[in-house]
């Protein structure tokens, strides 16, 4: 009811609520707000489609000896900003990303009610920038929030380490956050521990044999149409070890391309995570097609033992079933060396950070200090000190 108080600015704000938020019965409907990190190997350069260069036949360096026409081969395949942008129904080039980035969405979940929102985070730099976690995953969001680990199929050999570090960081950020809400805020804390096992029924027979992650979690492999071209023996490894990883740690795991049918099935499982959409039930583990496996729908007696020989396996200590699965991938796909996978941690030595007028000013001012330096070492060694 209208106060005699009210100005027409007043009255204008709450006629535009009341359009907005109202529920059956007129009353305040509560908005869906829910925040997901996106997170995943280091892209380079992005693509758009070629399709606008009819006659040119375009090629991209893939290891030190084979060179692969993108028309036929589409190696820039989807990547983290592209599954985004898709979620979001946005027809946009993507552009690298910088470091952290952010956007949101908005979708209303029925005719004339408020529009849910969902805020995307995308983490740059592959592990180089792991401390910038912290900023999007507070005590305020933890129960509203999501993670979605974008891992490159075509690159085998770096998987494993780009996926431990991502998750290691990840999880002993929120166990801090755990640590903290249990002493100021235990039922939210406890109520968090009870979600990690929602996904999974407590009659599964893998029910005490998993780790879930604190939150949820959904693991995409990207440019399945690389990975496709690979050896079936290799893919199979690379299947069956993510298969494993995704059960272990309660996610759901989908594997992806530039194809709008599997783009559709990556929206489905993020849809859920953002606006809530009903959870796809349909399952495909068969390594010779890209899989799709919603949270809680595998099983370790489906996925099958680590793919080598028992004399191989008897030879490798493990302590976890983590770690076996880890020593047994590494042994087909060893992880480069820690100089290979160590990210440009100077922004200004990074392509994706290229400003051609910045760069040559910047060339031409390490010249001129480099000549400094030369100058002033031999006037150093021109003095002539008094001995005593």
């Amino acid at each position: 009811m209208p106060k005699a108080s009210d100005t027409l600015w007043d009255l204008a704000i709450a006629e535009v609520e009341k359009r907005e938020n109202p529920d059956d019965d007129g009353k305040r409907v509560e908005v869906w707000e829910k925040s997901i990190l996106f997170m995943g190997n280091k892209n380079g350069r992005k693509y758009s489609d070629f399709s606008d260069l009819p006659e040119i036949h375009l090629f991209f360096e893939m290891g030190k000896d084979t060179r692969v026409n993108c028309r036929s081969a589409n190696p820039f395949s989807v990547g983290k900003t592209t599954i985004i942008l898709r979620c979001l129904e946005r027809e946009e080039i993507s552009k690298p990303t910088l470091a952290l980035e952010y956007t949101f969405g908005r979708r209303a979940r029925r005719h004339n009610t408020p529009k849910d929102i969902a805020h995307f985070w995308e983490l740059g730099g592959g592990t180089s920038l792991l401390e910038l976690i912290r900023i999007p995953i507070s005590s305020n969001n933890i129960r509203s929030f999501a993670v979605v680990l974008v891992l490159d199929l075509s690159k085998p050999n770096e998987l494993w380490t780009t996926m431990e570090k991502l998750l290691q960081v990840t999880r002993n950020h929120m166990n801090k956050i755990l640590t903290k809400l249990e002493k100021t805020n235990p039922e939210v804390a406890t109520e968090i521990k009870q979600r990690m096992w929602n996904n999974l029924q407590r009659d599964h027979p893998d029910y005490e044999l998993l780790d879930p992650f604190p939150i949820p979690l959904v693991i995409i492999g990207s440019k399945y149409d690389i990975f496709h071209e690979f050896d079936s023996e290799m893919r199979k490894i690379i299947s069956k070890t993510l298969r494993f990883v995704s059960h272990y740690y309660g996610a759901s795991l989908v594997f992806t391309s530039k194809s709008e049918a599997l783009l559709l099935k990556a929206r489905v499982l993020i849809n859920h995570l953002a606006f809530g959409y009903d959870k796809s039930k349909s399952v495909s583990v068969d390594h010779s097609k890209p899989l799709f496996i919603p949270a809680g729908l595998d099983s370790l007696s489906q996925i099958g033992p680590p793919p080598a020989s028992d004399s191989d396996i008897g030879k490798m200590h493990a302590n976890t079933p983590l770690e076996l699965w880890k020593k047994v991938f590494e042994k087909t796909f060893p992880p480069k060396s820690f100089c290979d996978l160590q990210d440009t941690k100077d922004p200004a030595q990074d392509l994706q950070y290229v400003e051609y007028e910045v760069d040559i000013m910047r060339a031409q001012k390490n010249q001129e200090l480099e000549q400094y330096k030369r100058n002033a070492s031999k006037s150093w060694k021109e003095m002539d000190f008094d001995s005593d």
